[in-house]
């Protein structure tokens, strides 16, 4: 019973990570040591499993799938993400400059983090990090993302999201955020909308199962480079971040505040937290 109850806040852990954000769920699972264990029951959700459930052998079924780690964890994340989704919404609403510079401040800190993991650098490994930076930039000063309740695109979003919380460092909010659905999803999860949460769920379900597998071949294959787009995009996606800006019919409009406002220093004082917050759980995951 302790153990389940352990690995239940754990989840809350994860699952409110993967409402922040510039913090990766990945990140909290490799700090309390579920990440290896995590990922193995992912990948063991394959044919052999799906054959053992089809012939009834469902203590297999529980073994392959880890299902002591997985019951506990996601209820976790379902109880993280419901609480901590009801606070942002309430925050976008009413402080949203200062919401936005606190996550201004963890994605900034997360191009660090990012970048701590390439092994070695190369040309071909900084030339993709540029292309990333490029197709971030291109696509902030194009026209702005907004909200798409379309049910395929709801399931791309549900697919990219998942990809990216396997990986420590990214984060699949911030994902989210790029493709214009991240407050979308939060009022959805806050008014319990299935029609927007279904398609989202199912997506993230198949992106957990194809990705945990694709990733860890091309991490393998090509590690640094897929490192090095990754980071490249979280640095160039800090324009669609960036607090004071209107958003016009085809671009946004940068602003730069023109008064040291008491707003303006709280806004600085947040996004100092912010990066004071990623590197608090770098320093956490590194020691762990």
């Amino acid at each position: 019973m302790k153990e389940f109850l352990n690995l239940v806040l754990i989840g809350m852990g994860i699952g409110m990570a993967n409402v922040i954000p510039g913090v990766s769920g990945g990140t909290i699972a490799l700090i309390t040591g579920v990440f290896q264990r995590l990922i193995n029951a992912l990948k063991n959700i394959d044919f052999v499993t799906i054959k053992a459930f089809l012939k009834g052998n469902f203590t297999e079924v529980f073994n392959r799938l880890d299902f002591k780690l997985l019951l506990p964890l996601g209820l976790g994340v379902i109880v993280g993400i419901l609480t901590l989704a009801k606070i942002l919404d309430y925050f976008f609403i009413n402080y949203p400059i200062l919401t936005w510079s606190y996550f201004f401040g963890l994605i900034l800190a997360s191009v660090f983090l990012v970048s701590s993991q390439i092994k070695k650098t190369s040309l071909m490994t900084l030339f993709f990090m540029l292309l990333g930076t490029s197709i971030a930039v291109i696509i902030a000063f194009g026209v702005p993302s907004s909200p798409n309740p379309n049910i395929f695109y709801l399931l791309l979003c549900g697919i990219v999201a998942a990809a990216s919380m396997i990986l420590p460092g990214i984060s699949g909010s911030f994902v989210l955020i790029l493709m214009g659905n991240y407050q979308l999803i939060l009022n959805a999860v806050n008014q319990l909308n299935l029609i927007v949460l279904l398609p989202v769920v199912i997506g993230a379900g198949v992106g957990l199962i194809f990705f945990s597998n694709l990733l860890s071949v091309v991490l393998k294959k090509y590690h640094d480079i897929t490192i090095g787009t990754l980071t490249g995009f979280v640095a160039g996606s800090l324009l669609t971040l960036w607090p004071w800006k209107i958003q016009e019919a085809h671009s946004y409009k940068w602003l730069i505040p023109s008064a040291f406002t008491p707003e303006v220093m709280m806004a600085v004082l947040l996004m100092i937290t912010g990066i004071l917050t990623i590197v608090i759980i770098e320093r956490l995951a590194v020691k762990k």
